[in-house]
């Protein structure tokens, strides 16, 4: 997989499509490429890449008391 293009795609978002920086970054890259007029990608999750990525990246309750 190739890496973003990070200074095109942040040129395009604020100064292409007007956004703040925080409207930007809370984008997510699917929205991001539609907002651009690049409908398509890839194909939805799985429930085996869900189940993989819950078991790469648990969640964790770190200093939270019950």
């Amino acid at each position: 997989m190739a890496p973003f293009d990070w200074p095109t795609l942040m040129r395009a978002g604020m100064r292409g499509l007007g956004l703040r920086p925080a409207e930007f970054w809370d984008l997510t890259p699917a929205e991001l490429q539609l907002l651009l007029g690049q409908e398509g990608g890839g194909a939805a999750m799985d429930r085996d890449r869900l189940s993989e990525l819950m078991a790469a990246f648990p969640d964790r309750d770190e200093g939270v008391s019950p």
